[in-house]
């Protein structure tokens, strides 16, 4: 069984592009830095059971809470958070630490920031990893030609709205993005003790705000394709029971890497790297280090 890292471990605080980020840092010095970045609605968290794997396999592991969300930053207005953003918060994180490139871990939506920079900052990225995250450029020509993925993203829509979406999130004590952990999840992914930590991370002024401003963002400058194939080694991984992501958006991903590979899951979810974190942090390690 993989271990999880302690929820309230200290953590370290970066100042990147005008802002604050917070994360938990671990792992040698002088290591090969690995940075994990967490999707929608987690937290530095999500990497509870990858964090002490990578770093007892040598790395210098960081695992921010990113703009928005829990004791990171949350700057106002949708402009703030556009994939070029994002993208200059990751090189921000391996700046602050002293680090001319490192690899990228990402999930959901840190798996799109990851490959955003990738794309954006493609000498400042060795490797990549993206767990159930489309390239951004792959999703919006995907979903125009798939309906079955335009219905999947559906909810989209709903998050444009204003001050909607937040207000059902926090009724109830955040009840409906706790069921829709579970729902989407395998039985037992997320424990109550879990979802009162996530609770604790939403209820921080402005975080489900700065939380779905990445996605209020997406229309203001949709994402184009990159102007070329990306040439560091890739590596998908996919849980194939995903209820938001059709396998085929990691295939049109793979099509844009000169060295990219998927590794499906056949029985994890979209949360693949919590219920099947032994077999994730397997091909973590195996392919960060050849």
């Amino acid at each position: 069984m993989a271990q999880a890292i302690d929820p309230r471990t200290p953590g370290i605080r970066l100042q990147v592009d005008g802002i604050t980020l917070h994360g938990v840092e671990t792992g040698p010095k002088d290591g090969p830095l690995v940075i994990l970045l967490h999707g929608f609605p987690e937290f530095w968290w999500a990497w509870r059971y990858q964090i002490e794997a990578l770093a007892r396999a040598g790395y210098r592991v960081l695992a921010p809470d990113q703009r928005g969300y829990n004791l990171s930053d949350k700057p106002q207005g949708r402009r703030a958070y556009d994939l070029d953003t994002l993208a200059q918060d990751v090189i921000g994180l391996s700046d602050a630490l002293g680090y001319g490139t490192c690899s990228l871990v990402g999930h959901d939506w840190g798996g799109l920031a990851a490959w955003w920079t990738a794309s954006r900052h493609p000498d400042r990225i060795e490797r990549l990893v993206a767990i159930n995250a489309p390239h951004p450029s792959v999703a919006g020509p995907y979903m125009r030609r798939h309906p079955s993925q335009m219905l999947r993203s559906s909810y989209i829509g709903f998050f444009q709205l204003p001050y909607l979406p937040e207000a059902l999130f926090s009724a109830g004590d955040h009840r409906t993005l706790k069921r829709s952990l579970q729902r989407t999840s395998r039985a037992g992914t997320f424990s109550d003790q879990d979802l009162a930590e996530y609770e604790r991370a939403w209820s921080r002024p402005g975080a489900l705000t700065g939380m779905l401003n990445w996605y209020r963002a997406l229309p203001l400058r949709p994402p184009r394709r990159p102007p070329g194939i990306l040439a560091m080694p890739v590596l998908a991984i996919w849980g194939m029971r995903d209820r938001f992501l059709e396998f085929g958006l990691c295939e049109q991903s793979l099509a844009l890497c000169a060295h990219g590979r998927a590794l499906p899951l056949p029985r994890a979810t979209h949360w693949v790297h919590l219920e099947e974190a032994e077999a994730v942090n397997a091909a973590l390690i195996d392919f960060l280090k050849t």
